[in-house]
């Protein structure tokens, strides 16, 4: 790939720095109105070195990097690159400098093809003309590098999560950077593009980029990190080696919690089934064979890596895929090809995994959000007209009980956290009478304390009779709230398991290889 320039601009009188000191912040502060996002924040990055931010959603993590990436710029404090001060006032000038971000929410023109958003901003030209032939080149020549399966000339819009990540990553390794930011990178990952990402990451380490990295997943921290600085409420809270890290101290850090107060304790009784599936096929084969149930008052669990099959289950029972054989049975009544509307009035509810494109309309208010599901129920409609006062009222109450933080009910989605945006859809999940959950990955990229929230949420809607089918990559989430878990393994149900059965070793022995027969 082309080398970068990465000459310092700024014309700044050189600084005394350590060696291999790539950058350094030094009583960082950002004020927005009315909120101290970040306060005298000192953090350093080495030449070679994965740092990890650690923090709950809104502890100032998100306004670090934006700071870093030239999104936002400083009310105080000083960036220090190279031994140099800078000042970005863009993304374009911190790309100038070498530093890459690939940020949580993408940044691409879904009308635009992958080459195109590949060098947005850095267009190849000839004659003053957009040289199409030769973007299209080396465009090829990045997807082949990197080993992703993507195709050039493909539109963005018609790509999955999974493969706009895969772009975003794209246009970071586009050029030879030497910091890259990542924020929840492997969110939409299947285990195979993940290992792929980190073996791109030990690649520029090799090569001396400073790379900073934000994830709330252990594993990930453990398996590329180096160092470790944790903030909470805008402030710094500690930076130490990952050798010296585990999850009750990074919690506790992070939250001041212990780790036993995160997952309550859970009264399951299980009564009458409410979701069976009967030798279930998707078309393409996504899933094959699958049988399971659900009842009231317990939590279920479907448990594998990304791309194993497990949500396409939750998305079948809603309506929202195609069932080629077997049959869904809700509430003793067949319920196979069914709609979405026919489902939500028969009480079966879907949180989907993804609540930017499938959950939410980031471009409305919470009001809206919370009402959307709810809009054919007496409780907000009167002979087709929408009862506003009770719609304003029920989404008060609802924003109240999930603790929305700011409490705005026509605050558009976008301004908000994704922490906040996740109590948004899961306040959209009890805006009417539902006797079975799904919930797909309920804390994607969310903080511990949202978490804890959810987990609440969860236990009382088993404790209150409903029954709840949680579909997780996150293995803490299966050990500590599930009675019952059964475990996919490359669309195939490969184990079920019960009680005292479902430890760590009982659910990762079933997540790789297949077992002989």
């Amino acid at each position: 790939m082309p080398e970068l320039e990465t000459d310092n601009q700024s014309g700044s009188a050189s600084i005394n720095a350590e060696p291999d000191d790539l950058l350094s912040l030094r009583s960082l502060t950002k004020q927005f109105p009315g909120v101290d996002a970040l306060v005298d924040v000192d953090f350093d990055l080495k030449r070679g070195e994965v740092h990890v931010l650690f923090g709950e959603n809104g502890a100032g993590k998100s306004t670090l990097i934006s700071i870093v990436a030239g999104v936002e710029r400083p009310t105080a404090g000083t960036m220090i690159y190279k031994g140099e001060e800078v000042h970005f006032n863009s993304v374009y000038d911190a790309r100038q400098y070498g530093i890459s971000a690939v940020f949580q929410e993408f940044s691409l023109v879904p009308q635009l093809t992958v080459e195109e958003n590949l060098f947005l901003g850095a267009e190849i030209t000839s004659s003053g003309l957009l040289n199409k032939r030769e973007l299209h080149k080396h465009a090829v020549e990045i997807i082949e590098e990197l080993n992703f399966p993507l195709t050039p000339q493909q539109r963005v819009a018609n790509l999955s999560r999974a493969e706009q990540q895969m772009v975003e990553i794209a246009k970071a390794f586009r050029t030879t950077p030497s910091v890259l930011i990542f924020d929840e990178p492997t969110a939409s990952l299947t285990e195979r593009e993940t290992d792929r990402l980190f073996a791109l990451i030990e690649q520029a380490r090799a090569q001396d980029v400073g790379i900073i990295y934000i994830t709330h997943r252990m594993g990930e921290i453990q398996r590329i990190g180096d160092r470790i600085t944790v903030l909470r409420d805008g402030r710094k809270v500690a930076t130490l080696d990952v050798k010296e890290a585990n999850e009750d101290r990074l919690v506790e850090l992070m939250t001041g919690r212990v780790i036993d107060q995160i997952f309550p304790e859970i009264r399951y009784q299980p009564g009458e089934q409410l979701l069976e599936l009967r030798s279930v096929t998707l078309a393409g084969r996504v899933i094959h064979d699958i049988s399971l149930n659900v009842r009231r008052g317990e939590i279920v669990g479907i448990a594998g890596l990304v791309g194993s099959g497990k949500s396409e289950i939750g998305r079948a029972c809603f309506g929202l895929e195609d069932v080629v054989s077997g049959e869904i049975w809700f509430n003793g009544k067949i319920v196979t090809g069914s709609t979405v509307n026919e489902m939500l009035s028969a009480g079966l509810f879907y949180v989907p995994s993804d609540r930017r494109d499938e959950g939410l309309m980031m471009v409305r208010g919470v009001r809206e959000n919370i009402s959307l599901a709810a809009l054919d129920t007496g409780m907000l409609s009167n002979y087709g007209f929408l009862r506003r006062k009770a719609e304003d009222a029920i989404a008060r109450q609802l924003a109240e009980k999930v603790e929305l933080r700011p409490l705005d009910l026509e605050r558009d989605m976008d301004h908000f956290s994704g922490g906040n945006q996740q109590k948004v859809l899961i306040a959209k999940a009890l805006n009417r009478e539902v006797s079975l959950f799904i919930f797909d990955e309920p804390t994607v990229g969310v903080d511990v304390g949202t978490r804890v929230a959810i987990y609440g949420f969860v236990k009382d809607l088993c404790e209150a009779g409903a029954g709840v089918l949680l579909i997780s990559s996150d293995l803490p989430e299966i050990l500590h709230l599930t009675n019952r878990t059964y475990v996919m393994y490359r669309g195939e149900l490969r184990a079920e398991l019960t009680g005292d059965e479902i430890t760590q070793d009982g659910v990762l022995r079933h997540f790789f290889e297949k077992e002989a027969a």
